[in-house]
């Protein structure tokens, strides 16, 4: 009973099921922004706005802040429990100060930032207030979502990760709430979704302070950074802000220059990466959310070898998840923009468009879950020098790919050119999870044909005979968009459904059993 407690799938489970219901939630605010707004000025400026705060958020907050301090956390909670509440009060004191002065100067120089992040946005570009206008809007967002991500830190080292995984949730209702009800209040509809972003931030910080009192770690935050444990999270901190965000520094990179292509190539490009976030969310963030602390609290007792077992089998478990919902995505790519989105505004080259860009990020897809696995080999050892590493080398190739795509469309203007920024992205993902792996390979730590392997090799096959029996049944129904609205979801679900159902028997022939992943 203790194993099945203590299992790497339940627990990941746990907040992969939290993180699904997010995603739906997800959904359905992005097919209301769809059928609202569609892919035009407005929603490109937007999700500018919206994207600059939440690069910010998973560089700060979700990515180098959290892979930093959860190994330190669990240093105090194992070995300096005395301590622990003076750590995080300031860690939490430190971090909140922090962040003011960035959203301070953020609102201060948001036409600023919006040239660097969109310089396609001139200012005779009606794009450009609207964005600079959102973004003062949006920036204090930063600071309550990051420590809303603090908070989820201490919980998720307790093994507690139900609150911080059912969280986003509350982003979505706000939104949802905003594009329904208050766009009539502003002379742009679409600023009401700035303010859904503020609110949510607030709110969501302040559900996580009841489970932080009932944890007895609701301490008033405090100001100094001579503390031991801070200056320990700060130098982890530093290097690894470019390790860990690599994926949301060549999206930003995308957008940047998706700002110089034709309209709509931002809001196409957001389109297809929500879809890739979905499996993201539910399998690879939810495995990695579950062994950082698992495996720092191993390293932190010495007991390598369970280290290395854990390690080992959230790479397997990561194929086994990736590369099914890789190909998944590919052959359903269309049927799934028109079912979410071609509504209202959302037009057919918008669809086109989209599936062109959902395609390209879904090669990538089995990379950016295996990314968040094998960065936590690094960070769960306190190791964040040798992901920074990888991480220039995989930002310098997006960047060259990108340059190298704006300079040909400049010439030569061609569709679908935001298409290639996305597979440059998914290209540049693949290749900082091979340098990965083999430096924990050539560390020991993990087994020498991990992600080449027999298993690896099963579970390809069996996505294989999973998208022939999808191309089979696809092939019966034709003219999707004159379906209704329902008809396109039942059979969305319905094909989705066959999918999995056939990709599960074939890896039960094969001899799969995920209770091999019970830790």
């Amino acid at each position: 009973m203790q194993d099945h407690k203590n299992s790497l799938v339940k627990s990941s489970y746990i907040v992969g099921g939290m993180t699904f219901i997010s995603r739906i939630s997800g959904f359905i605010r992005d097919i209301i922004f769809a059928n609202i707004f569609g892919a035009s000025n407005n929603t490109d400026a937007f999700f500018i706005a919206f994207k600059i705060p939440n690069f910010f958020r998973r560089l700060f907050a979700e990515g180098a802040f959290i892979q930093s301090f959860v190994p330190v956390l669990n240093e105090y909670k194992v070995k300096n429990p005395i301590e622990l509440k003076k750590f995080i009060s300031f860690v939490q004191g430190n971090l909140a100060v922090i962040l003011f002065i960035i959203v301070l100067l953020g609102i201060t120089f948001s036409e600023t930032i919006i040239s660097i992040f969109a310089p396609g946005f001139t200012e005779s570009d009606s794009r450009y207030m609207l964005a600079s206008t959102m973004l003062e809007i949006t920036f204090p967002y930063l600071l309550f979502i990051s420590l809303t991500a603090m908070s989820a830190g201490i919980f998720n080292t307790f093994d507690k990760f139900f609150l911080p995984a059912i969280t986003p949730v509350v982003l979505n209702i706000c939104l949802i709430t905003a594009a329904l009800f208050f766009t009539q209040i502003f002379s742009d509809p679409i600023i009401s979704l700035a303010y859904g972003v503020l609110i949510a931030g607030v709110i969501q910080y302040l559900i996580q302070l009841p489970l932080l009192y009932k944890l007895d770690l609701l301490v008033m935050p405090r100001i100094g950074f001579a503390f031991q444990g801070v200056n320990k999270v700060i130098k982890l901190m530093l290097p690894v802000m470019l390790g860990t965000a690599v994926i949301q520094i060549n999206l930003i990179v995308d957008s940047i220059v998706a700002s110089m292509l034709s309209t709509g190539s931002i809001s196409w490009l957001y389109y297809s990466d929500r879809l890739v976030e979905f499996p993201l969310g539910v399998f690879g963030i939810a495995i990695a959310t579950v062994i950082l602390p698992a495996l720092s609290k191993k390293y932190t007792s010495e007991n390598i070898n369970e280290y290395k077992n854990t390690l080992n089998k959230s790479i397997n478990l990561s194929i086994a998840f990736g590369i099914p919902a890789m190909m998944g995505l590919i052959i359903l790519s269309d049927i799934i923009i028109v079912t979410l989105f071609q509504y209202g505004s959302f037009t057919t080259i918008d669809t086109l468009m989209s599936t062109w860009s959902l395609m390209a990020y879904a090669v990538g897809l089995p990379a950016f879950i295996l990314m968040k696995v094998l960065l936590t080999g690094f960070f769960s050892r306190q190791d964040t020098k040798t992901p920074v590493k990888y991480g220039i080398i995989a930002v310098i190739f997006n960047i060259s790919m990108n340059l190298s795509v704006l300079a040909y469309y400049s010439t030569y203007e061609f569709e679908g050119a935001h298409a290639f920024l996305a597979l440059a992205t998914s290209l540049s993902a693949w290749i900082q999870v091979l340098l990965l792996h083999n430096k924990l390979k050539k560390d020991g730590l993990i087994l020498d044909a991990t992600i080449f392997s027999i298993q690896t090799l099963q579970v390809f096959v069996c996505s294989l005979v999973m998208l022939l029996v999808l191309i089979y049944i696809l092939s019966f129904v034709s003219n999707w968009t004159q379906l209704e609205y329902y008809i396109r979801g039942i059979l969305l679900i319905f094909y989705i459904s066959i999918g999995g159902i056939t990709y599960l028997i074939s890896m039960y022939f094969f001899g799969f059993r995920f209770k091999e992943f019970y830790i």
